[in-house]
């Protein structure tokens, strides 16, 4: 149950990160909140769940807190998605090509300098 209490808590907070992500930048046919929140997202959970499992000074109830539950509902998947099947729907095949690449190709740098800046300050692995 304490587990559980600790997703529902960071995803409630993460949810309303999101939700004020998406008001305070406005998106002009363009779906910067998601993007900007999905690369930030790739950055941090990559740093956390590296920084758990490297210093093993992060309590698994913390990386369920900050993980899955505020991480997990700040990013969204499903919106990246829906945003790109719409961008192509309204003839916009350049933009959806542009987001997804962008989306894929920094999240991923994003990740892998996550990890490393783990790393980096982590030292070796116990």
């Amino acid at each position: 149950m304490n587990k559980l209490v600790c997703v529902m808590i960071g995803g409630f907070v993460g949810s309303i990160l999101r939700y004020y992500a998406s008001v305070i930048v406005i998106s002009e046919g363009f779906p910067w909140p998601t993007l900007a929140v999905n690369l930030i997202g790739c950055f941090l959970l990559a740093w956390l769940l590296t920084t758990a499992v490297v210093k093993k000074t992060i309590h698994p109830n913390v990386s369920l807190l900050l993980g899955t539950g505020l991480l997990g509902s700040f990013t969204t998947f499903s919106t990246f998605s829906l945003e790109t099947v719409r961008m192509i729907d309204m003839g916009h095949i350049g933009l959806a090509v542009i987001y997804v690449s962008v989306s894929i190709f920094i999240g991923l740098l994003l990740a892998y300098t996550g990890v490393n800046v783990a790393l980096r300050n982590g030292g070796e692995s116990k």
